[in-house]
C-alpha cells in the first residue's frame, strides 16, 4: 500500500453541518495515506458527531475548545497551527467560511486557522441555496484569491434535505487526491536534501569508546519537515536509539570517517546540506584489539582530532557552479554566538543554527530546542519550541534563499 502523505502534519477542521459525519472517513483515509492527522471541531460540528469519534480516528485528542484548560494543556496556545503542514476545513460551511473570511478567531478552528502560515484547502458543504447565495459566493471569491487558500467541492448531487444541487461535500476519493496534490507540490518538491544526524563513537578497545549524548532528534526533525515540504530525504546518521521517520533514506554509521565518507559520496549531488549531527572531535591515536585491562595508577590515552565533516564537505563544494545550500549547527555551553559565527565564517557556511546546551529544554537528548540563526549579515532568527516545530522554522529560513 503506498503512504503518499508519509510524514506530512494535516490538521482537520470540522464544521458544523450534516456532512460532518463524512469527516470521519476522510480523516482514516488521510491516516492509511501515512500522514499524521490532528481535528479540531466546532461546537457546531460536536452536535453531529463526538470528538471521541475524532479521537479514535485520528489517534490523537481533539481541539474543540480554546478555553478549556485540559486542552491547552495538551495543545498549548495555538500549537496545532505550529504543528501542521497542511490545514483542510471540511466541511466548510457557509457560517464557517464567513468568519474566516472576516478574520474572527471566535473557536478552536478559526483562532487556530489566524495563526496558521501554510496552505489552506476549504472543501465547502451546504444546502444548494446557501452555496448559491451572493454573499456566500463573495465570501469564497475573497478567499481563494488569497495564495494560501485552495478549495475542492462542493459537487452536484442529492443533499441532505432532499433537495438536489450543488453543495454537496466532495466526494472521499476527491478529497485526499486534493491534499496529495498540495502535498507533493511542497516548496522543497524535486530537491534533495543531505542530512547529518546523532553523534559518531569513537573506539578505545572493543568494549569502550569516546562520544556524546546526542540523539539524532533535532538532525531527525530537520530531514522529517524536509521530507514534508516535498524534498528527497537523506540521512548519514550516528549509532542511536531513536526510531527515524518513515519516507527517508538512512545510510547507518558509527565513526566520524565512516560519516566523513557517506557525506563526501553525496555531497555535491544534493540542493540543501544540513550537518546537524554531534560528530566527536577526538579519537584514540591506537585502538586496542582486546579490551585493555584497568591497572594500578594513572592511565593515559593518546588523542588525535577526527576528521572535520562538514568543513571537508564545505571545501569540495565551495568552487562548484551550483552549490548546494550548506547548514551548521553549533552546540556550545558558552560565548554561544561568537562560537557560531566563526564557524560560519571559517567553515564558509550559508547558514548555522546555534544553540546553548546547557540551558534546561534545549540540550542533548530533549524534545525542545531554542536556537538562534545566522548568516553572513548577522542574526535572522530566534526559535524556541518542540524540535520539529524549531525544524519548521529553521526550513523557512532556508527556503528564503531559493534553494537550486
Amino acid at each position: 500500500m503506498t503512504e503518499p502523505l508519509l510524514g506530512r502534519n494535516i490538521a482537520v477542521a470540522v464544521g458544523g453541518g450534516i456532512a460532518a459525519y463524512k469527516a470521519c472517513d476522510f480523516v482514516r483515509e488521510l491516516r492509511r495515506a501515512g500522514a499524521e492527522v490532528r481535528v479540531a471541531m466546532t461546537k457546531g460540528a460536536c452536535e453531529f458527531i463526538t470528538p471521541l469519534t475524532m479521537q479514535n480516528l485520528s489517534g490523537n485528542p481533539v481541539f474543540t475548545d480554546t478555553f478549556d484548560s485540559s486542552q491547552d494543556h495538551l495543545y498549548g496556545h495555538l500549537q496545532l497551527a505550529k504543528w501542521a503542514d497542511l490545514f483542510v476545513i471540511a466541511p466548510a460551511t457557509a457560517d464557517l467560511l464567513a468568519r474566516i473570511k472576516a478574520g474572527l478567531g471566535n473557536d478552536a478552528v478559526t483562532t487556530t486557522l489566524l495563526a496558521f502560515r501554510g496552505p489552506v484547502l476549504l472543501a465547502p458543504a451546504m444546502n444548494t441555496a446557501m452555496w448559491e447565495h451572493a454573499e456566500t459566493q463573495a465570501t469564497v471569491a475573497a478567499l481563494v484569491a488569497q495564495p494560501k487558500y485552495r478549495m475542492v467541492g462542493p459537487v452536484a448531487g442529492p443533499l441532505a434535505d432532499g433537495d438536489v444541487g450543488m453543495g454537496r461535500l466532495a466526494e472521499l476519493k476527491e478529497l485526499v487526491t486534493a491534499v496529495t496534490a498540495i502535498a507533493v507540490a511542497g516548496p522543497l518538491a524535486g530537491k534533495r536534501v543531505l542530512v547529518t544526524a546523532g553523534p559518531t563513537r569513537e573506539a578505545l578497545d572493543p568494549v569502550r569508546f569516546i562520544s556524546n549524548p546526542s540523539t539524532g532528534k533535532m538532525g531527525l526533525a530537520m530531514a522529517e519537515v524536509a521530507r514534508a515540504l516535498g524534498a528527497v530525504v537523506t540521512v548519514v546518521l550516528g549509532p542511536v536509539e531513536t526510531v527515524p521517520p518513515r519516507g527517508l533514506e538512512v545510510i547507518r554509521v558509527t565513526t566520524a570517517d565512516e560519516m566523513l565518507a557517506a557525506v563526501m559520496g553525496r555531497v555535491e549531488a544534493v540542493d540543501v546540506f544540513v550537518a546537524a549531527a554531534a560528530v566527536s572531535d577526538w579519537k584514540a591515536e591506537q585502538v586496542s584489539s582486546t579490551k585493555v585491562k584497568k591497572g594500578e595508577g594513572v592511565e593515559t590515552v593518546r588523542l588525535v582530532r577526527t576528521p572535520d565533516v562538514l568543513a571537508t564537505a564545505s571545501a569540495k563544494v565551495h568552487g562548484n557552479p551550483k552549490r548546494p545550500v550548506l547548514m551548521g549547527f553549533a552546540a556550545e555551553t558558552h560565548d554561544v554566538e561568537a562560537y557560531a559565527r566563526g564557524k560560519l565564517t571559517k567553515k564558509r557556511l550559508d547558514l548555522i543554527v546555534a544553540n546553548d546546551v546547557s540551558q534546561a529544554g534545549a540540550g542533548f537528548g530533549s524534545d525542545s530546542n531554542r536556537v538562534i540563526v545566522f548568516d553572513g549579515t548577522g542574526e535572522r532568527l530566534r526559535a524556541e519550541g518542540s524540535k520539529r516545530d524549531v525544524a519548521k522554522e529553521i526550513w523557512g529560513v532556508v527556503l528564503e534563499r531559493r534553494v537550486g
